[in-house]
């Protein structure tokens, strides 16, 4: 980190240069689309996989991987025992050196990617790379650390003296067992023994300490080791290959930290320190709440802890990682895993969140029964959230199945291709080009070796580089509709268990799993996006809390995002099965449909805040809305100001799309619903720009209806064709306002831009 400070403003200088050749002069360039360059072309990850990479081999496929593939670079990912030359060595670091030469001559650009193997911050440690544990072999006591609990159940009135476990006291806890009443008793801790006298009645005795937990990676939750992981690793690149950084070097990659590890209970030992200093009181007597319900605190507790470790999580690993990048002139992308958890609590902690310090957010489409595709907006959502222009996807990787022999088709790669940009994602990375295409560990292997797909690869990796033009560049998403992203109620929610569920889930999971099925039975973030995108047709844009508080505001009947590049402005907002909420958060949305807004909440109304001891305060916010509403009962109120606020107890598909289309809203984009089609609207250089793609196996012909009355032609990324799109106008007569009705004819797996003429 020494040369942060040193190559700050030279790394600011090189990312801007870096983002201006991406989004160009004339981002909507008809030339540029027609032959998109190179620097729009996909970068496929590239294993080094099994065996001794040589130089004029890796040269000879680089070549051709550009030649024949149409690949604009690619990230290298060292990989598994028997890959030479050794990681780092002076040979490895000569060779990477040849690599970027050959790269620099054909006009690549190349990721660097942190690890050998995975996951990142190990340096090797495990079967992917060449089980060697580097980092806890240099740094042993900066490894992850786990929080352990000791218990005593005992009755008073009785003199106490217990021996410390091993490790950092964050802790020792009395609570009362009649009322769950708690006494920090920390401070009776002397010479590694607990004395205590104890009151009458029973009581629990809770011992909390940090400990080393063995598995062999940077503590993802302390800046200071994630430091000397970079240190490790990153030093090592831009001291022997500083003149490619910012123009060969083009941005880091990291792979699936988590803190899916330490039994789930992934811990630092400043925990208590950096939460005191941002709270302003002690955490320790929250701690039970983390294993077993506590009273009226327990919710609220919960968020509080387990949001702070997110909120270290991303400080700790993926704002470090991103700060060293930009430092040095590049950009940083990267992955958490699992991202499909439907409670993040034990993966990225706030998959949202995990992403506020990252330049690119990203995601993992792999096989093994994980469901990427649920989770693909509330990335986009993210990077909309926060401002940032790219979003990224680790795409196709062990599919179709892990443990199903076979290979990925055509048609679903067309398929997952137009899903994932629909969505939001803007920068597919294909997983994979395999350097021995002998040793391919996770199909499929995407080059012109393989027969498959040798014949198409050039005309589909030419498509993913027109998406990119217009989907790079710089412009902001539209959409009428806001979903807040549930989180706080989510932490509430989490205890730490060991059973497979809600959080911890990693691939399949039984259907008769009755403590998954309960667990989930209530949490309905994820469906109301599919039933908003595949049951209504319309997009929406999740919200974080913290985004709703701090860059949102009500003006008129609209909910305004405020950013530097991304506003959007919503019509409604959806509040998402939540028992618990921030008081903010629910004042805003009153306050919204109070002004003319129209806010609809889904299974579960809330009852609990954020806040400790406020919940009397929610309920009041609820019923000034919904007074006498019963928790199970379907519910409709409009106010003097045209305010709409709906309960949907058992929300479906077809129950909100009766709500959206009943309202008398206006919506930006309409048509015959068909969940075969999907969308996103931007606006690029002020012109209303539309990418539609049908995902499916039949032919699709429509109408859609745009907002407004509109000049359009049509730009094929199949073909790089334009044309004149068949339009139609018509006039809402109640309201006076104009909309464009477009005529499109979509083959199976092919999709259309209709972009508004200058």
């Amino acid at each position: 980190m020494k040369k942060i400070k040193y190559s700050l403003l030279l790394g600011f200088t090189i990312i801007l240069s870096l983002h201006s050749c991406i989004s160009d002069d004339q981002p909507l360039s008809k030339e540029m689309f027609s032959n998109p360059q190179i620097q729009y072309w996909p970068r496929p990850l590239y294993f080094w996989n099994n065996t001794t990479v040589t130089a004029d081999v890796l040269t000879s496929q680089m070549q051709k991987m550009r030649d024949e593939c149409g690949y604009g670079g690619f990230g290298v990912v060292p990989f598994g025992k028997d890959f030479r030359p050794e990681y780092l060595s002076e040979d490895y670091l000569n060779l990477y050196g040849t690599m970027l030469e050959k790269a620099k001559e054909l006009g690549m650009t190349i990721s660097l990617y942190d690890e050998f193997g995975f996951p990142s911050g190990s340096v090797g440690a495990f079967t992917e790379g060449d089980d060697t544990p580097r980092f806890q072999q240099k740094y042993p006591d900066m490894t992850i650390q786990r929080l352990d609990k000791e218990e005593i159940d005992i009755k008073g009135p009785v003199a106490f003296s217990h021996k410390i476990p091993e490790g950092k006291l964050m802790g020792v806890v009395a609570m009362d067992l009649a009322d769950n009443k708690r006494i920090d008793i920390s401070e009776s801790s002397n010479n590694g023994t607990i004395k205590w006298n104890v009151p009458a009645g029973k009581w629990k005795i809770m011992i909390f300490t940090c400990v080393l937990d063995g598995y062999p990676v940077a503590d993802y939750l302390n800046p200071a080791a994630n430091e000397l992981f970079t240190g490790m690793v990153h030093d090592v690149y831009y001291e022997r290959f500083k003149q490619y950084f910012g123009t060969v070097i083009y941005g880091t990659f990291f792979d699936e930290p988590s803190m899916f590890h330490a039994q789930f209970r992934m811990w630092t030992p400043q925990f208590n320190e950096k939460f005191s200093d941002k709270y302003g009181f002690s955490p320790v007597t929250l701690y039970p709440a983390m294993w077993y319900d506590i009273g009226p605190e327990t919710q609220s507790a919960r968020n509080y802890l387990f949001g702070f470790r997110s909120e270290l999580y991303s400080m700790g690993f993926t704002k470090v990682v991103n700060e060293w990048s930009v430092a040095h002139g590049i950009t940083a992308t990267g992955h958490h895993a699992p991202e499909e958890a439907i409670i993040p609590a034990n993966g990225a902690g706030d998959l949202m969140k995990s992403f506020k310090y990252l330049e690119i957010p990203g995601i993992d489409k792999i096989g093994g029964y994980r469901y990427a595709e649920r989770f693909y907006k509330l990335l986009s959502s993210a990077a909309y959230n926060w401002d940032k222009k790219l979003v990224m996807s680790e795409t196709y990787g062990a599919m179709p199945n892990y443990g199903e022999p076979g290979d990925l088709s055509w048609n679903d790669i067309w398929s997952i291709a137009n899903d994932q940009y629909t969505k939001g994602i803007n920068m597919l990375i294909p997983h994979a080009v395999w350097y021995d295409n002998t040793k391919v560990t996770y199909k499929p292997e995407l080059s012109y070796r393989n027969p498959l797909y040798a014949d198409s690869l050039k005309a589909y990796t030419t498509y993913l580089s027109r998406l990119n033009v217009i989907l790079q560049a710089d412009g902001k998403h539209v959409a009428d509709v806001a979903v807040l992203y549930p989180i706080q109620s989510l932490l509430g929610d989490h205890y730490f268990y060991t059973e497979t569920g809600p959080a911890n889930v990693d691939g399949w999971v039984d259907p008769e799993n009755s403590f998954f099925n309960d667990a989930v039975s209530k949490i309905d973030y994820v469906d109301i996006g599919g039933w908003l995108q595949n049951g209504a047709g319309l997009d929406f844009t999740y919200i974080h809390p913290e985004v709703l508080d701090e860059k949102c505001s009500v003006t008129g009947n609209r909910l305004e995002l405020k950013n530097s590049s991304n506003n959007e402005s919503y019509s409604v907002l959806f509040f998402p099965s939540c028992y618990m909420v921030s008081l903010s958060n629910l004042k805003k949305a009153v306050d919204f449909y109070n002004s003319g807004g129209m806010v609809v909440f889904t299974t579960r109304l809330p009852h609990k805040s954020c806040e400790t001891g406020r919940d009397t305060e929610v309920d009041s916010l609820i019923r000034s809305v919904f007074p006498g509403l019963e928790d199970d009962a379907w519910e409709m109120k409009e106010n003097e100001n045209g305010g709409k606020a709906c309960f949907l107890p058992d929300p479906d598909a077809v129950g909100i799309s009766e709500v959206m289309y009943g309202s008398g809203l206006e919506f930006d984009v309409s048509y015959p619903l068909n969940p075969d089609i999907q969308y996103i609207h931007k606006v690029i250089d002020n012109r209303n720009v539309y990418f539609l793609a049908n995902l499916g196996k039949g032919n699709i012909q429509t109408e859609v209806t745009l907002r407004g009355k509109l000049v359009l032609e049509e730009w094929d990324p199949h073909t790089g064709k334009i044309r004149k799109a068949e339009t139609g106008y018509s006039e809402n007569k109640t309201s006076g306002s104009f909309s464009t009705v477009v005529k499109i004819n979509l083959k199976p797996y092919n999709s259309i831009f209709l972009v508004e003429k200058e």
